[in-house]
């Protein structure tokens, strides 16, 4: 009965411990831009496809033009709800069509 309640523990720890290194791996600056430029292009206020986006050391700048001052704002709040983002540069510029 013992051995298979170790063997269960063994293989639940060694399912479980990777996974877990993994979650507090820094992203790189690649995988950040990726996130960046997804969660702006999809987003239906910023629309922002279209947006240069640069990321450096977890430091990223936004730049490029939108219509509205929502717009910029919303860019810069979903930049830093994404994980690895250690500051934004915003240089959105707004303007009107």
């Amino acid at each position: 009965m013992m051995y298979k309640f170790f063997t269960s523990l063994f293989v639940v720890m060694a399912l479980l411990l990777p996974a877990a290194w993994a979650a507090d791996k820094p992203l790189s600056d690649d995988a950040i831009y990726d996130q960046v430029k997804r969660r702006l292009a999809n987003d239906i206020v910023v629309k922002g496809g279209g947006l240069d986006v640069e990321v450096k050391d977890g430091v990223v700048t936004l730049a490029g033009v939108v219509e509205r001052s929502i717009q910029k704002e919303k860019a810069e709040k979903i930049t830093k709800k994404i994980k690895g983002v250690k500051q934004v540069v915003n240089n959105l510029r707004v303007t009107m069509k």
